[in-house]
């Protein structure tokens, strides 16, 4: 693989080396592009990653199963409108589209993209399923594969408490369907693009093909340099199982001379409230603005991150503030978070177990450590500008071309060796 992007302990935009050259793409502007995503119902991270597939194709038309967004959110879409799928018009479909995901496969192979050059799917369960044609090109950027049909089953079958009774077997039925369609559908894809190393892996695992790695974008602008640090740690995101707030609060709880403040909000709220209630060194504030995360975040001494992400687009945030990361040791921090006591390359420290005892040991380390600098943490985050993914896609785009020299794509873009 080629490094693209330099930088400590090889972290890197991937790219396979082609046979030849890849070719000119000044045509691209003539491309009939389409974008299908699974649900527009909030601007979350795969938003995001959206949002800068229509900027690089400006031409394309937006495809998702349903749009919800409200009107104060939509500013990243620059007016458009997607075009939805029969589940829009479903019962409750806007508080409960989720319990439609049996008839997800039929609704997302009903969108007629025949029209079309280029279809870019932004895929997290059932996007990369669109039907095209030989003529068509079709690079799907995958987030992760179904994550609760495959490897995560029956941590999700545990949580939902689905593990006995007749409904546990009607459902356990459906991920079983699900699987044999999604492995069928992975022939449909020209070019599998992934977040990180780790989802690579698990395209490898579940479709037998390999991806090429392009970073999602974060927008490191708004989470500008602050070198001034403050005695208290930060961990904030979503209060959901996965992300491991109650550990954290846990931990801290466990060691009183330390200052913690959390930020978030969701279904684990109560408990982590109930948890700081006995410990005065943890303040607990809730949802806060993007203001207030980035000013917090640039204060903070180190973030704490519990979780197991696909990437992890926060502790890339809290190092575009020169804010080092504390992070659990799986998932895509192994990639963005360097874990180096030298202060000229390291951006943070791992702990290898999702225990209280586990943290505490890794916080207690990095303390030992002397202190890692901003401007090295601000620079490691760089490289996961929204800028570089850009590029990463066009050339991702442009490789998948030089790849099929014969395709008759080229010839009408006039783009042929």
């Amino acid at each position: 693989m080629q490094n693209l992007s330099g930088g400590p302990r090889g972290l890197k935009l991937q790219l396979p080396p082609p046979e030849s050259p890849p070719l000119p793409y000044s045509a691209a502007g003539s491309l009939r592009v389409a974008v299908v995503h699974e649900w527009l119902v909030s601007r979350a991270g795969s938003e995001k990653v959206v949002e800068q597939i229509l900027k690089v194709y400006p031409q394309a038309d937006l495809f998702a199963l349903v749009d919800f967004l409200e009107a104060d959110e939509r500013a990243f879409l620059e007016g458009r409108k997607a075009r939805t799928s029969f589940i829009q018009r479903l019962p409750r479909a806007r508080t409960c589209y989720r319990n439609y995901l049996p008839l997800m496969p039929l609704a997302v192979e009903q969108f007629d993209l025949s029209d079309y050059d280029l279809v870019i799917s932004s895929s997290h369960a059932v996007a990369k399923g669109v039907i095209t044609g030989p003529d068509q090109i079709h690079i799907s950027y995958v987030h992760t594969p179904i994550r609760y049909a495959w490897d995560l089953q029956h941590q999700y079958l545990r949580e939902s408490r689905l593990e006995t009774g007749f409904k546990s077997w009607a459902v356990r039925a459906c991920l079983h369907y699900l699987r044999l369609w999604d492995t069928r559908t992975a022939y449909g894809v020209d070019t599998f693009l992934a977040n990180s190393a780790y989802i690579a892996r698990r395209i490898r695992k579940v479709y037998g093909r390999e991806a090429t790695v392009v970073y999602p974008p974060v927008d490191t602008e708004a989470f500008p340099l602050r070198l001034d640090k403050e005695d208290f740690y930060l961990a904030a995101g979503r209060y959901v199982a996965y992300k491991r707030m109650p550990l954290i609060a846990e931990a801290f709880a466990a060691m009183p001379d330390k200052r913690l403040v959390m930020i978030g909000e969701g279904a684990e709220l109560d408990r982590v409230r109930f948890l700081a209630r006995r410990a005065a060194n943890i303040e607990v504030l809730g949802y806060q603005s993007g203001a207030v995360l980035a000013d917090t975040m640039g204060r903070a001494k180190a973030l704490v991150f519990a979780a197991e992400e696909d990437f992890g687009i926060t502790p890339v945030e809290a190092q575009a503030c020169g804010t080092p990361v504390i992070a659990y040791a799986a998932g895509g921090a192994l990639e963005s978070v360097v874990a180096d006591p030298d202060p000229g390359r390291g951006t943070g420290w791992f702990f290898p177990r999702q225990t209280a005892a586990s943290l505490c040991q890794a916080v207690r380390e990095f303390e030992s450590m002397g202190g890692f600098r901003p401007e090295v943490c601000r620079a490691n985050a760089e490289r996961f500008s929204q800028e570089n993914f850009r590029q990463a896609l066009a050339a991702a785009v442009g490789h998948a071309l030089a790849r099929q020299p014969d395709h008759p794509l080229l010839a009408r873009l006039g783009l042929c060796p």
